[in-house]
């Protein structure tokens, strides 16, 4: 096979180079542990130079090796063809599996082992560490060992990691479809959660805004750094790919400017998800300039800062210059991808000291704290009514990224149609909006204050969530909008408007918007979270909170979508069906409501018995959110009532007009067939017997 001039001209950066740059993180690491001082023997007890320098270099291989390891499923899910030779009718790739698909499986295989090497050395270490104890095989360090991984909340939360790499590793060996690869990457996503749990920001005094945030940057620093190590690391095979594929199947030259292009786009996302969250992280730490320029851990968030800086004008050059001429300048681009990757693990090795180093802002609660404090980890509201529900805010850094995300995503979206020439009406953008910007009331306005220290209040959280909410998102129609704006891939990869229609058209998509288990989920989920240990859990833990969010919202949400959505389902159930299922959950929650109002016993008293706030008895606030889930439940159900029967008069309107117009075209043959059936079983009966 012959090559081109352009294609003999593509040059891969060398896999020691890519180790080289990997490399500079422990020397930054290094510089920045002999700066702060944490390889100095410690004044009360001291776990011996193997901990004090082990941990920040297990942690450092750690998250590089985590990220790689999800960067690469990711990739494989969305970025690189499964198979190769051209598409099918099925619209399937044949053909024996990508050599760059293969390849990509292999680092992710071999990073998920050194993750789950790693994410154990940090277990050992980090118990060696806070406890004082040199690592040894003594009977002492095995038991306070075991005690803290199973009694202790950042043993707990390192077990999970490990645990977590454990599957992801086993999982990889045994899958190689893009949909399972595709959930083995939200496995691993999983980990940012536990690390977000025991980082700094878990002692925070915003406990939220340092959770949410925090977890906002790992998860773009997952993405961002470890797709580049990924791409790095694929060069060779990439290059190959470039020189011995032909275009036909999907492998020549134009493979290295598609996947750049597309990790470009999901770098772009990650970039400003770290700039944003690291932003409002440091303002949690560091309280003042002072702080910021006079303490270790403030110099480090400078370098940190300065460092994220040129990566980003490394980023902006890439999608701005060379990609476009990636075929002019491909040693340029390798040359500035492992500068860049110099950069990225530098600041990972500064971030492993950083964990080691004592921010300014303490973590502590303070002495006097209130049982609110105490509970909530924040102190009491005002006193609520009407004006406070709607002044106070308290930010959801986490919502507050996923509603931007999809407000600009459909905003955009829309203009893309509409340069199309495709119209989109303008009412279904208005009421995405506004479904947008009553669940950011929710999650960060004063439902998420009160929500946690009165009944009422949570109430008036829970309900606006399930049944406000998802009505205004679902009449803005996504599914279809995306269906329409999304580009159509060829190559036999799997983009955003591929995934929404598998699945669309997956068992569990059947399973779950099927009307009688949406029904049943939708009625049937109250009564488990009231009358289980779940909502306690929900208020005591953060994660709880944040699984009662998106449960309840996705719930209401698929209830409103086979109710009176317009998105593509699997099926749909006729009108009339949709009426009976409407009145049947509106019995539901009134009789559920009825109950509570008339029980005297007090639900989580540990949690609103103990708040300490004086206002009125816990039972009466029981009684006045009973009486809130009672109207701010029948209010949005007969809403979406006159919706249903407003969309059964217009279709079988549009229906008449289709019979009609069908009646003309054939010269009502239809009813003429009729009328000669009715005819003809006259003469029948009016003929004598034989």
């Amino acid at each position: 096979m012959t090559t081109t001039s352009a294609e003999r001209r593509i040059w891969a950066a060398p896999l020691p180079l890519t180790a080289a740059a990997l490399s500079a993180g422990l020397i930054g690491l290094i510089v920045a542990g002999i700066a702060t001082g944490i390889g100095q023997v410690g004044a009360i007890s001291d776990p011996g130079p193997l901990t004090r320098w082990g941990l920040p270099a297990a942690r450092y291989i750690h998250h590089i090796a985590m990220a790689t390891t999800v960067a690469a499923a990711i990739l494989a899910t969305v970025a690189i063809p499964f198979r190769t030779g051209p598409r099918n009718r099925q619209n399937r790739q044949s053909g024996q599996e990508h050599p760059l698909y293969t390849r990509t499986m292999q680092v992710a295989m071999s990073a998920s082992v050194v993750w789950t090497v790693a994410a154990l050395a940090v277990l050992v270490l980090t118990f060696s560490s806070l406890a004082g104890l040199p690592i040894s095989a003594d009977q002492g360090f095995s038991e306070g060992f075991f005690d803290y991984t199973l009694n202790i909340a950042t043993g707990q939360a390192w077990l999970t990691i490990v645990l977590i790499a454990g599957l992801c590793a086993t999982l990889l060996a045994a899958v190689r479809q893009p949909a399972g690869v595709g959930f083995i990457a939200v496995v691993g996503l999983s980990a940012i959660v536990p690390m977000a749990m025991v980082g700094h920001s878990a002692g925070g005094d915003d406990h939220t805004a340092a959770v949410n945030s925090l977890g906002l940057h790992l998860l773009g620093v997952v993405v961002w750094v470890g797709g580049l190590i990924v791409l790095a690391l694929l060069a060779p095979q990439i290059a190959h790919t470039a020189r011995t594929l032909s275009s036909r199947d999907q492998g020549g030259p134009e493979v290295l400017g598609t996947v750049l292009r597309r990790y470009s786009l999901l770098a772009g996302l990650a970039l400003i998800t770290v700039a944003a969250s690291g932003i409002i992280n440091a303002e949690l730490r560091v309280a003042n300039l002072d702080q910021l320029l006079g303490t270790d851990y403030g110099r480090l968030l400078v370098l940190k800062t300065v460092a994220t800086v040129a990566l980003a004008g490394i980023g902006f050059a890439h999608r701005r210059w060379i990609i476009p001429r990636i075929l002019s300048s491909t040693r340029l681009l390798w040359q500035l991808i492992i500068v860049e990757i110099a950069l990225m693990t530098t600041v990972i090795g500064i971030s492993a000291v950083l964990g080691r180093t004592p921010p300014p802002v303490p973590d502590d609660l303070p002495p006097d704290a209130t049982p609110a404090r105490l509970l909530t980890g924040y102190d009491l509201p005002p006193e609520p009514n009407l004006m406070n529900f709607f002044t106070l805010w308290r930010l959801d850094w986490l919502w507050i990224a996923i509603i931007l995300f999809l407000a600009i995503w459909y905003l955009r979206a829309t203009v893309r149609l509409r340069s199309r020439g495709i119209s989109w009406p303008v009412m279904r953008a208005v009421s995405w909006l506004f479904g947008l910007a009553v669940l950011l009331w929710i999650t960060s306005g004063g439902p998420a204050v009160y929500g946690m220290v009165t009944f009422s209040g949570h109430m008036i959280q829970h309900m606006t969530l399930t049944m406000v909410a998802p009505i205004f998102l679902v009449m803005g129609s996504p599914v279809t909008l995306a269906m329409r704006a999304l580009p159509v891939r060829s190559d036999g990869t799997r983009g955003a408007r591929e995934w929404i229609l598998w699945l669309v058209h997956s068992t569990w998509s059947k399973i779950l918007t099927h009307p009688i288990v949406a029904a049943v989920n939708f009625a049937g989920s109250i009564l488990l979270f009231y009358y289980t240990p779940i909502f306690g859990l929900t208020l005591e833990y953060h994660l709880g909170h944040i699984f009662m969010t998106v449960h309840f919202l996705l719930t209401g949400y698929i209830f409103a979508l086979v109710l009176v959505g317009r998105d593509p389902l699997p099926s749909r159930p006729p009108h009339f069906a949709r009426v009976i299922i409407l009145l049947a959950t509106m019995v539901f929650h009134a009789f559920f409501a009825v109950a509570l109002m008339s029980s005297d016993q007090l639900i989580q008293p540990e949690w609103f018995g103990n708040m300490g706030h004086g206002w009125f008895p816990a039972i009466d606030d029981q009684h006045t959110g009973s009486e809130l889930m009672w109207g701010l439940g029948e209010i949005p159900a007969v809403i979406l009532g006159v919706i249903v029967c407003i969309q059964w008069a217009r279709d079988d309107t549009r229906d008449m007009k289709r019979l009609d117009r069908e009646a003309e075209r054939t010269g009502h043959a239809e009813l003429e067939a009729y009328n000669q059936m009715f005819e003809e079983m006259t003469q029948r009966d009016a003929a004598p017997p034989r």
